[in-house]
């Protein structure tokens, strides 16, 4: 059990790699003098280099690669820690104590890097719509040397004062602005997949090339999937040349080695399927039992053969090699690729000749027992159970999902929102992954939340529990707009009205599957850290790690804020059950089932700790300012090791 010093801040990806090759590489790391006067270690790469051997070495001059202004900043970024948190709303969240969904307000690479993590390899599936780059749209102010001329001077901020800037077309640094963008956030995203997890991105054409390669380099060439074409539109009047009607989606595995097929399982034409036999429902006319396009010299000596047929004649595919006897199932070895063949072998033929269909046909491309034109053609059977559990490849091209569908949408539930995608666009996409039905979902360019309504409408179909987690700025919606004359001050208020009114529109529908969708979300938004900034200066805190004072809060901070900022640095999803107790008059928060017990009260004696310590949690928090003594301070430590000797960690803040 150790007692440290909670951090009270985001993973700092740059010292976890120097660490990773600290420990694989002990002797290639030396001790530097900073410029602050303190000692810290960095890696002599020129002897990491002869460590690791020619063979793993690429000095090659040129190479096939990418590169922009700030790109090393910007993998910068996405590497260094924050101490910016995630504060509940419970006002604005809907069944904050039993729903698993999270909706987060605030800039979404200081959001993925708050979860980082916690969340590290947890995510299954990522669909994200970030700015198509057209010249107007909206960037994060991520601070790579933007030129003051490319900012715009109308909506430089949104609602909790994060920096935007209008990306302007005529910028000298027009697509290094989107790149710088993108890129970090990329990053990050990647750690948080599973290692069978995908991604979506949706793109226009203007940075379609610039993401293919961003993303060859953050997921690797290997894991590319897919460039699939959206018919986005047919009515637009708009273009030079041609009429614009489309967007991409790139898809991406996490490891593709780990990735399962898609696949679209189900059918469309159910009102076929009205025969049945032993076998089940089944419809006629399923495929041809010969097809020209069959080549007999490839592994196929046993698939020609008679077939005999109802008034007894028999058949053949066409050819000039026979059986050497006319009787049902003979077969010969096809001498050369004029002996067509049959899809089945002989062997399969006999065992399932009852799932045949003979049908009359006066352009039968068969032969008879003459060698004669025949009078027959012959179907296998397609039966209803069989099909509903086949999948299909799904095409690299969707016409089904155009945006008009989601403004009507949009529209008919009381809201507006400009360029939303259509929700069943994303159902589809989760569906044809093929994965568990209980999987997470994100989106951290979220918009008007088609990705939670999605989620919600596909676990209504099929009694799922997936989970989504949705990340959005709380852009300012424009005072000018039909939302903002609705009453929607930012998008985040508009998307968040919109899984309130799905969740409606949900429980008018019947639930086949008898339990209830999970149809609220827990509202989180990006701030500040909750400590005061001599929290991280360790020259300014005492040697003790346990004599923290009041002030290293800030006063605006609930006990609450406090609490999800130690979750994420426990590990603890923000989803996770919370329960109060009221252990000697103060209040302790206990996280899934005791995997967290936290009391953020001021004066907590022995007596309390005691009681505490009995939970055997796996970690406990407390206030610094909590101990009231040097004595209680030891006490706590001893009392832990006596009732809860597996607890791993007590942290203070």
């Amino acid at each position: 059990m150790e007692i440290e010093k909670a951090k009270m801040m985001s993973l700092d990806m740059e010292k976890e790699n120097v660490k990773k090759i600290r420990e694989l590489f002990p002797n290639v790391m030396v001790e530097v003098l900073n410029d602050d006067g303190n000692k810290s270690f960095a890696v002599d790469f020129d002897l990491l280099k002869e460590m690791l051997g020619s063979g793993a070495i690429d000095d090659k001059k040129e190479r096939y690669t990418m590169s922009w202004p700030d790109r090393k900043a910007s993998i910068a970024k996405a590497n260094k820690s924050s101490t910016q948190t995630l504060r509940p709303n419970v006002s604005k969240s809907k069944d904050f104590n039993n729903t698993k969904n999270i909706y987060i307000e605030g800039d979404n690479l200081e959001v993925l890097k708050a979860i980082r993590e916690t969340y590290l390899g947890k995510i299954d599936f990522i669909y994200i719509d970030p700015p198509y780059n057209t010249g107007s749209d909206l960037l994060y102010d991520d601070d790579f040397s933007i030129r003051e001329k490319e900012f715009s001077l109308e909506n430089d901020y949104d609602s909790l004062g994060n920096k935007l800037y209008v990306n302007q077309e005529a910028g000298a640094r027009f697509h290094t602005n989107w790149l710088n963008m993108i890129y970090p956030r990329l990053l990050v995203a990647k750690d948080l997949l599973t290692d069978d997890g995908v991604i979506f991105i949706s793109i226009g054409e203007n940075e379609s090339s610039n993401l293919n390669h961003v993303c060859n380099q953050v997921f690797g060439e290997r894991n590319f999937i897919a460039c699939l074409t959206r018919v986005a539109k047919k009515t637009s009047d708009k273009g030079t040349y041609f009429k614009p009607t489309k967007d991409y989606i790139y898809v991406y595995a996490k490891n593709i080695v780990e990735l399962p097929g898609f696949g679209i399982k189900g059918i469309d034409d159910l009102d076929k399927y009205i025969y049945e036999d032993e076998h089940g429902r089944y419809k006629k006319n399923g495929a041809s039992l010969y097809q020209p396009s069959l080549d007999p010299l490839r592994g196929c000596v046993n698939q020609r053969y008679w077939i005999q047929c109802p008034d007894g004649s028999f058949l053949i595919p066409p050819g000039h090699s026979f059986p050497d006897k006319i009787e049902d199932g003979a077969f010969v070895k096809p001498a050369d690729s004029q002996d067509k063949v049959w899809r089945w072998s002989w062997q399969s033929y006999l065992a399932k000749k009852d799932r045949l269909i003979f049908t009359k046909s006066t352009q039968s491309p068969l032969l008879n027992e003459k060698g004669e034109k025949a009078s027959w053609n012959i179907y296998d059977k397609v039966y209803l159970d069989e099909k509903e559990n086949a999948t299909n490849l799904p095409e690299d091209v969707l016409y089904d999902f155009k945006n008009s569908m989601a403004t009507k949408h949009v529209l008919d539930m009381g809201l507006s929102f400009s360029f939303s995608k259509p929700y069943e666009l994303v159902k589809y996409l989760i569906e044809l992954t093929m994965k568990r039905k209980d999987i997470t979902i994100m989106d951290f360019f979220a918009g008007s939340a088609s990705s939670a309504e999605a989620v919600l409408q596909l676990n209504n179909e099929d009694g799922g529990t997936r989970k989504f987690i949705m990340v959005q700025l709380p852009e300012l919606c424009d005072e000018g707009s039909e939302a903002y004359q609705l009453g929607f001050k930012t998008i985040c208020e508009i998307s968040e009205e919109r899984i309130r009114r799905c969740s409606k529109y949900l429980k008018k529908e019947s639930n086949l599957f008898g339990g209830p969708v999970d149809d609220g979300f827990r509202v989180f938004e990006l701030s500040s850290s909750n400590m005061n900034e001599v929290y991280y200066n360790p020259k300014a805190m005492t040697q003790n790690l346990l004599e923290a004072t009041v002030d290293n809060i800030k006063p605006d901070r609930t006990p609450l804020d406090l609490l999800f900022q130690v979750m994420l640095e426990c590990g603890a999803l923000l989803s996770s059950k919370i329960e109060e107790k009221e252990i000697n008059g103060k209040k302790v928060y206990i996280v899934e089932d005791n995997y967290i017990a936290a009391c953020f009260d001021d004066e907590v004696d022995d007596k309390t700790v005691e009681a505490i310590a009995k939970l055997k949690p796996i970690y406990a928090c407390f206030k610094g300012s909590s101990f009231n003594s040097d004595s209680a301070n030891i006490n706590a430590e001893q009392i832990f090791k006596t009732y809860s000797p597996n607890t791993e960690k007590i942290k203070v803040i």
